[in-house]
């Protein structure tokens, strides 16, 4: 009986309840045509209650995202396909996508009678506000019968993946970010991406192309002497993200976390679109050994879009990678909360002579709670101290506002 109220719809239950109570009145005041009309209303629910529990038909549900790499804010098409590969025509029924709330609403849409191996496509749009791997499905339909007297859930198994990615913002400077400060020793040591070849002469060696002979060369010491086009070495950049808990404040898109991710993503893809070889450095890059790596815009994006705070504890490994790192040469730019000063200092130290430093302090506080952040302010000096071009960063400023300013600052200048 509990079965059946599940499947009886409403109207369907008012049916049973109506045809019950003229059976009743038809046999207790003796009116036979009374009674068989209530049996009728009694038996069509019924009747449609079977029908519904019985009918089965089998469907294949594929999904595609277009564009299939989307931004935070961004809206993404999804294209669900309905193919029906039982040997009957589906029913009418109604469907409803299950879809993580940070995506939005639930879309819920009516899908008509689909032929035996005929494809239906739906097509919906979601948008997230908050960047991370999001789920798409399973599917719940909800099949009625005609007269609306009985329906059956089901839920149609299988899912795909949404990854958002985090907000990039294009970052602009009138000041190269390891340009030199004169006296402060900042001048940049490394040799640019994009020049002439350095040409270097040597002897000619078994398997070398004629063609790169050189004969001044060879005319000059007697020996076969050819041309040996060095590529120039690639600027190196390394990027920390501080994924510390008690490092930031706040919660979901506002939080300073998100702030700090989605200005290391600006960060690195501007480093890298100026030609430089970028090393981003998070919880989970060094767990799996990529911070050693140069990746592509495309493989760091990945990274951030599911980067997460890490226990304080692991902050050990991130600066002895960052530290590996910046040794081998190369400028710093770290995004990093206010927490403990100790730190902070050994941030500091990851600047080596003759390079660049640049920092990012968020202002913890001032994005939501944040009990043990200390103010940015002390950080921000502290690196100065050391060497460093830093920053305060509360959750109004613009990241590519807070980069100018970070780019156009000389060492030990206030904001």
């Amino acid at each position: 009986m509990r079965a059946l109220r599940k499947v009886l719809t409403t109207r369907g239950r008012a049916f049973v309840g109506a045809g019950v109570t003229l059976v009743l009145a038809g046999v207790f005041f003796g009116f036979p045509d009374l009674t068989r009309f209530g049996v009728l209303l009694i038996a069509l629910p019924l009747v449609s209650a079977g029908l519904v529990r019985t009918r089965r038909t089998r469907m294949r549900i594929e999904r595609h995202s277009s564009p299939e790499r989307v931004a935070v804010g961004q809206e993404a098409h999804v294209a669900l396909s309905f193919e029906n590969v039982s040997p009957g025509t589906t029913p009418l029924f109604l469907a409803e996508e299950r879809l993580d709330h940070t995506l939005g609403d639930r879309p819920r849409f009516v899908v008509g009678r689909i032929p035996p191996g005929r494809v239906r496509t739906i097509d919906y749009t979601v948008r997230s506000h908050l960047r991370g791997r999001h789920r798409l499905g399973p599917l719940g339909v909800q099949v009625q019968d005609p007269f609306g007297l009985a329906n059956r859930h089901a839920v149609l198994e299988g899912s795909s993946d949404l990854v958002i990615l985090p907000a990039v913002h294009a970052l602009g400077s009138s000041r190269h970010p390891s340009s030199g400060a004169g006296s402060e020793g900042e001048q940049a040591h490394l040799i640019a991406l994009h020049g002439e070849d350095d040409v270097t002469i040597r002897e000619y060696r078994d398997g070398d192309d004629l063609r790169r002979i050189h004969w001044p060369a060879t005319a000059r010491t007697g020996d076969l002497m050819v041309r040996q086009e060095d590529r120039p070495a690639q600027r190196r950049a390394v990027v920390v993200l501080d994924p510390r808990p008690t490092a930031h404040g706040g919660s979901g898109a506002g939080s300073s976390f998100e702030w700090a991710v989605s200005a290391v993503a600006s960060v690195a893809v501007h480093l890298f679109t100026a030609g430089y070889a970028v090393h981003l450095v998070t919880a989970e890059t060094v767990a799996s050994a990529r911070a050693a790596e140069t990746l592509g815009i495309d493989e760091m994006l990945d990274v951030l879009a599911l980067t997460g705070q890490h226990d304080d504890t692991g902050s050990d490994e991130i600066l002895r990678a960052s530290q590996a790192l910046s040794g081998a040469g190369g400028f710093v730019v770290a995004v990093l909360g206010p927490c403990d000063r100790e730190a902070t200092g050994r941030v500091a130290s990851l600047r080596q002579p003759g390079t660049t430093g640049l920092a990012l302090v968020v202002e913890a506080r001032e994005f939501g709670e944040a009990p043990d952040a200390d103010p940015a302010g002390e950080h921000v000096d502290l690196l100065r101290a050391a060497g460093w071009r830093a920053v305060r960063v509360g959750p109004h400023d613009a990241v590519a506002d807070a980069w100018s300013d970070l780019t156009a600052a000389t060492v030990g200048s206030t904001r």
